[in-house]
């Protein structure tokens, strides 16, 4: 049979069609952060005054924050004697948020800018700065509000993990979240680290696929870091998806002309 002027048209638009839903945007919605080759990644540092090395104090940290003189002696003595009311209420701690500059309002000292700093730097700066109106500060802080957002490569998968530990590292972080999936791609990880230009985020590339790069799953992660594994582009599954009702009604078409031209 001879193609006339409709099942040209047809065969015509067919591949058109085919071919403008093979595009990663219609057939994986789903993928984010998508980066070209040429991406400038930053580069990741492991010396040990890089933010990669230990946790830093950020803004929108909650931390408690615990204060006492003759270097603890009081707290010791307390947490000994029986008067368990007592003992109870120093123990426990105050909350204090940084604000957007990582500063913390704190009991006589006012504003008090933290971040950038380690807890431990940050207790040691607050000893120096109360032992103006102390004998012998002891400072203990602990933040109580840090968390990470983890993608594993897997659709609905993604989790925010709260970081109980003072230094959890990238390993642990995914481990929380369930793993790489099976999906993910362990050689494309994206880290992006927060900075206080929300719109120039730090952005590093990891490959967790070779034992070399080891190094790289022990960063320790900061509070409001993201971890996105890319996930595999399952070219085939999806195209099939999206074309089948088009194939189908393109079929439904040519045999509907073809039954009306014979009748």
């Amino acid at each position: 049979m001879k193609l006339n002027g409709l099942s040209r048209l047809i065969l015509i638009i067919a591949p058109l069609v085919l071919l403008s839903m093979s595009s990663c945007r219609m057939l994986n919605p789903n993928i984010m952060l998508s980066a070209g080759k040429d991406y400038p990644y930053d580069t990741l540092k492991y010396d040990s005054t890089s933010l990669s090395y230990e946790y830093r104090l950020a803004p929108d940290d909650v931390i408690e924050f615990r204060l006492f003189a003759n270097d603890g002696f009081k707290m010791v003595d307390l947490i000994q004697s029986s008067n368990t009311q007592n003992n109870v209420a120093l123990r426990q701690g105050f909350e204090y948020v940084l604000d957007a500059q990582g500063r913390a309002k704190l009991p006589i000292l006012g504003l008090v800018k933290l971040d950038s700093m380690t807890v431990r730097e940050a207790e040691i700066y607050l000893e120096d700065r109360y032992s103006q109106y102390y004998v012998k500060p002891y400072v203990i802080l602990k933040v109580i509000n840090r968390r990470v957002v983890v993608f594993p490569g897997e659709t609905g998968q993604a989790k925010v993990i709260a970081l109980s530990n003072a230094n959890t590292t990238v390993f642990e972080a995914i481990a929380q979240a369930g793993g790489i999936s099976a999906n993910g791609k362990a050689y494309n990880i994206k880290l992006i680290r927060q900075t206080e230009d929300p719109a120039k985020p730090l952005v590093y590339k990891l490959d967790l696929s070779k034992m070399e790069n080891i190094k790289q799953g022990n960063i320790v992660v900061q509070s409001g870091d993201i971890i996105y594994v890319e996930p595999r582009r399952k070219i085939a599954s999806e195209t099939l998806k999206e074309v089948t009702p088009v194939l189908s009604l393109i079929s439904s078409v040519f045999t509907l002309y073809v039954i009306i031209t014979r009748l």
